[in-house]
């Protein structure tokens, strides 16, 4: 019988920790080992037992969770998945956290609809088991029940032929997840000015893709930003899928652009990669090319084999410089992917392509 992934809930609010707590108590491979109200009391907790993930919020009194975090990581390096209020002030907050080791951003459960709590409560439980997998390195101090999952069609029906409209123009789609943040960055500071343009789907809560693309567009070449219904796909340009909105890629005569719309968990995700492969394979085709990247789970596989079916390029990220190789090995399972390529070797193959 399998260990139960271990976790240790660090949140000041009392009603936080207990609703997390019970969120997490509900999947039978978790178990809250204990809650802490701030990072002194969760060092002493740790020094009993340790977590193998930690759900850590930021502001707390005493010490706040940016400067808990990096003692985590240059000291004893352990999965941490940053639990925070959908806000925007926190938002650019939070994505520091992401680049000081921390490898999720789950939004705080809250009271209301019956949907938005177990929508809620798959996304935390996945988050916690997909940071119990992932590989952390240490940094410098200074530097439950089966809910079913829909595919795409929930969302976008198959094609019943192919009606692709002709165009010189290359499109590239993109999925990541678990550890995706820091293999996005790492990708798009690769591609040059005038690359193809490129639909990102990373599954990040709802306001946190805002930030992140903002923060991705002041050190990349590239433009990159936050995805709007109708965002024409140009080159030299990167939209970022919004969180909580599924993002397809569409097309009116030579002109591609992305309709951003509500529906329901794809995969358990919102948005969804398979949603986007799709719309890539349906409004692309042989002038796409896919990519798949490190995460938990299997969300992309499915969609990226409907890519190659349609003629599309496709590449899944390679074990060794993944952080959780989920998606990608689902992908490659299916032999969906044309080449498995090192995340540094995915943009040189793409700039060589296009």
């Amino acid at each position: 019988m399998n260990k139960k992934i271990k976790v240790l809930v660090v949140d000041d609010s009392a009603v936080v920790r207990r609703t997390l707590s019970d969120v997490l108590s509900s999947d039978p491979e978790i178990e809250v080992m204990a809650t802490a109200p701030d990072p002194f009391i969760a060092a002493e907790k740790m020094r009993h037992e340790v977590p193998n993930v930690i759900s850590l919020d930021i502001e707390m009194p005493r010490m706040d969770g940016l400067t808990f975090l990096r003692k985590i990581m240059s000291q004893h390096p352990i999965p941490v998945v940053i639990c925070s209020s959908l806000t925007e002030e926190r938002a650019a907050t939070t994505i520091r956290a992401l680049e000081y080791g921390a490898v999720d951003i789950i939004r705080k459960p809250r009271l209301g609809a019956k949907q938005f709590l177990e929508e809620s409560r798959i996304c935390i439980c996945d988050a916690v088991k997909a940071a119990s997998l992932a590989r952390v390195e240490p940094i410098s101090e200074n530097s439950y029940k089966v809910t079913p999952k829909l595919t795409a069609d929930a969302v976008m029906p198959k094609s019943s032929g192919n009606s692709v409209i002709q165009t010189t123009e290359t499109v590239v789609v993109v999925g990541a997840s678990t550890g995706g943040t820091e293999a996005l960055r790492i990708f798009l500071e690769a591609m040059s000015l005038d690359a193809p343009g490129i639909v990102i789907v990373q599954h990040m809560p709802e306001h946190f893709t805002a930030a992140f693309a903002k923060r991705l567009d002041s050190i990349c070449r590239m433009s990159v930003k936050e995805a709007e219904d109708n965002d024409t796909v140009i080159r030299g340009r990167a939209l970022i899928a919004p969180g909580n909105r599924h993002t397809l890629l569409k097309r009116s005569g030579a002109r591609y652009y992305v309709e951003v719309k509500d529906g329901p968990l794809v995969r358990r995700h919102r948005p969804s990669v398979d949603v986007l492969f799709r719309s890539a394979a349906r409004y692309a085709a042989k002038k796409a090319v896919g990519v798949i990247m490190t995460g938990m789970g299997d969300d992309g596989a499915k969609g990226l084999l409907e890519m190659k079916n349609a003629g599309a390029f496709t590449i899944a990220q390679d074990e060794a410089s993944s952080v959780v190789f989920g998606m990608p090995n689902e992908a490659i399972k299916l032999k969906a992917a044309v080449k498995v390529l090192s995340l540094r070797a995915i943009a040189r193959e793409i700039i060589d392509i296009t």
